[in-house]
């Protein structure tokens, strides 16, 4: 072994000479000519303070500190002016685009399930001129529908270019959007169609057949059905009263002269533009309540954190449009002119679950330049590369951790490595399309490990954001020169925010070296409050003395030096033990999810009780990897389901939790490892995969017994 190891050492001599030999070479024309200094400069400077010299003063952006920025483009101060000023500037650009499918196949599996494959061609683009035309004529039709000016329109269908088209259709005509997420389950589906009182609904074929007609009878008011898709749908199957039609037959309609004559009636900014339920992670969903000032002001403050954002971009969406990151993203896009190409998380890749063997994944195709993301997407991507890593052999893998480790030290300075992004990581990039400049990360926190990794792999900012729904996806972001990790930026110019004292938790404008609290954002950005729930408005909402609103996140903040915000606790992830110290679970789950053998952890304390215990989603690779190891044999659900693996998942996990300097008492004692992933069709997890606390307790309820003594 020593022998090997001598020679390996040997083999790589010359690329660590080659290495340092370009870093001399090269460091000074790289240094001026990319400007570094002054984007070293950029990253350390103040980027936000208080606006008094007092604690819980509120902070603002250095760029709008005497006052907050609400409009970017003159004039537009509606939803309906922004798309009206992007057609007239990109009229024949390319707007939105959707890959034609080919064909499908049902592929069976080794243990004998069938998937469908789906075999994609290139993307057919809509230029901007021919998105206004269907806007125009589907707003016109959903008026000869009988749909009044502010009538709210609910729609419940999967992120496509549809779903924007009816989008800026409603914005248009003054319907207020309804926004349903395609994964809700059924009762919460049913609750925010009845709550909101709309008597139009949009979805799509899929959806109509599958989850909304055993909805129906549940929902009161529904008198039209608009579908997206080919599939003819058979009447017969749906109440008499109710009449079902395909978009592109509403958009005939609308687009006769005799409807598409009656101009429409256009917003005001203070008209409600969206009600956009929340999947939440407890009880029943929450419509927010978004007029068409609060979402411009919040896509100010977003758009100002990306520079250059243009026609010469491309992003591909993918998330939940019914998500406020991702419809704010888009809209944002439409404004300035990028083209955006629709995917989902089954077809982004190559190696995505839907795509066929050896045919192309959208990523490849379409090669976008920004993207958006949630930390569970990123955690994947990163788990996925590092077990492709290990499997290099030995010389692989060392040039690999190599070029890894000298770019993280160059990163960490400022600084990049040109040469290993050609040489190292170019195929890596290519995962992506290869031509991504930055990435954003929001609804959740990002561990630093996970970011760190993407910057270098990828070779490009992977920003960080916190907003809210309930303050239209605005709160922070940040900036593409800031090179730090763990934190997510200074407050946007559209908003302001303070940290409020929380002594039950421990945290106060008082404590060194840094301010510490609850985060509450103010701004015009800030939306209306919750719809038909003004119990819950008079606890989260509130206005000062000077007219602005604000919002109580819940979510415990610190501030940096530079203005830089960190979140580092949730106040609902509190709980005291039976001996009276407090965890936050949280702080435990993001500490743990960097153990190669979690994919996914909820940690879980009863107040009754004196430890921790956890549910466990395991790397299926890993731990199948390390059964073989202890020669136990059976399916997936019995290598889970065994008491030998159970006691290796936790001995992994005191491991990690010691490293990353956990408490004793906050480590988990106990582990229930879940065969199944949790995504948000198991009503686990949030559309942006955040866990649903009260969901995984009930659904582990029996284990939680057992763990605790009682079985």
């Amino acid at each position: 072994m020593k022998l090997k190891a001598e020679v390996y050492t040997f083999v790589l001599l010359p690329v660590y000479l080659l290495m340092f030999v370009y870093s001399t070479l090269t460091f000074l024309p790289w240094y001026f000519l990319t400007n570094a200094k002054n984007r070293k400069a950029m990253a350390k400077r103040i980027k936000a303070k208080p606006v008094l010299d007092a604690p819980g003063s509120p902070y603002r952006a250095i760029s709008h500190f005497d006052s907050l920025a609400t409009i970017d483009i003159p004039g537009a101060d509606t939803l309906e002016k922004l798309f009206q000023h992007a057609v007239a500037k990109f009229g024949t650009k390319d707007c939105l685009g959707t890959r034609e499918l080919l064909s499908e196949e049902n592929e069976k599996q080794p243990n004998g399930k069938v998937f469908k494959k789906l075999i994609l061609g290139d993307y057919r683009w809509l230029n901007y001129e021919e998105v206004n035309t269907r806007v125009s004529n589907f707003g016109s039709g959903l008026a000869a529908l009988g749909l009044k000016p502010r009538s709210t329109v609910a729609i419940f269908c999967e992120t496509r270019a549809e779903w924007m088209i009816s989008a800026q259709a409603c914005f248009r005509y003054n319907f207020p959007l309804v926004t349903l997420y395609a994964t809700l389950g059924e009762d919460a589906v049913a609750y925010g169609l009845n709550e909101s009182g709309a008597t139009h609904l949009i979805t799509s074929a899929e959806l109509l057949e599958t989850k909304l007609k055993r909805v129906l009878s549940q929902v009161t008011n529904i008198k039209h059905i608009i579908y997206v898709g080919k599939k003819n749908i058979e009447l017969l199957d749906y109440p008499a009263d109710l009449q079902i039609h395909n978009i592109e037959a509403v958009e005939e309609l609308g687009a006769k002269p005799e409807n598409l004559n009656n101009p429409p009636c256009r917003p005001l900014p203070t008209d409600l533009a969206v009600v956009m339920y929340t999947s939440g992670s407890t009880g029943k969903p929450k419509g927010v309540m978004m007029i068409h000032s609060n979402l411009i002001s919040g896509m100010t403050g977003q758009c100002e954190r990306i520079p250059g954002l243009g026609p010469k971009d491309t992003y591909i969406g993918y998330l939940p449009l019914a998500h406020v990151l991702e419809m704010t993203a888009e809209i944002s896009c439409v404004t300035y002119g990028c083209r955006i190409g629709y995917s989902s998380p089954l077809t982004l890749s190559d190696q995505s679950s839907k795509i066929k063997k050896g045919s192309k994944g959208d990523c490849t195709v379409l090669k976008p330049t920004l993207m958006a993301a949630v930390p569970e997407i990123m955690d994947r991507i990163y788990k996925n590369v590092m077990s492709k890593v290990q499997e290099m052999n030995v010389f692989q893998r060392t040039l690999f951790k190599l070029g890894y480790d000298y770019k993280l030290e160059q990163i960490k300075k400022g600084y990049d490595a040109p040469l290993c992004n050609v040489i190292l990581f170019k195929k890596v990039k290519a995962l992506l399309g290869g031509n991504v400049r930055m990435m954003l990360c929001g609804g959740a926190p990002l561990s630093p490990q996970t970011q760190r990794f993407m910057n270098i792999c990828f070779c490009c900012p992977v920003g960080q954001g916190y907003g809210l729904t309930e303050t239209c996806g605005a709160g922070t972001i940040t900036e593409v020169s800031d090179y730090s990790t763990g934190r997510v930026g200074a407050p946007l110019s559209c908003c302001e925010i303070k940290l409020r004292d929380w002594v039950e938790g421990g945290y106060t404008n008082q404590d060194k070296p840094h301010p510490r609290g609850e985060i509450v954002i103010g701004g015009q950005n800030v939306s209306m409050g919750y719809f038909k729930n003004e119990e819950k408005n008079l606890e989260d909402f509130f206005v000062d003395e000077n007219g602005q609103r604000w919002f109580c996140t819940g979510d415990i903040g610190e501030f940096h030096s530079d203005g830089c915000l960190q979140i580092i606790d949730r106040k609902k992830d509190l709980v005291k033990l039976q001996a009276g110290e407090y965890v936050s679970l949280g702080k435990v789950e993001a500490a743990l999810k960097n153990c190669p053998l979690i994919d996914n952890i909820c940690a879980y304390a009863n107040s009754h009780q004196s430890y921790v215990i956890s549910f466990v989603v395991p790397n299926q690779k890993k731990l199948t990897g390390l059964a073989q190891q202890k020669r136990i044999e059976g399916t997936w659900e019995e290598i889970c389901n065994n008491p030998t693996m159970e006691a290796e998942v936790l001995k992994e996990i005191k491991e990690v939790a010691c490293s990353m300097k956990l408490e004793r008492f906050e480590i988990p004692i106990k582990v229930r490892l879940s065969p199944d992933p949790w995504t948000p069709e198991t009503g686990l997890v949030t559309d942006a995969f955040k866990l649903k606390r009260k969901e995984l307790k009930n659904h582990y309820l029996t284990d939680i017994e057992r763990m605790y003594g009682g079985k």
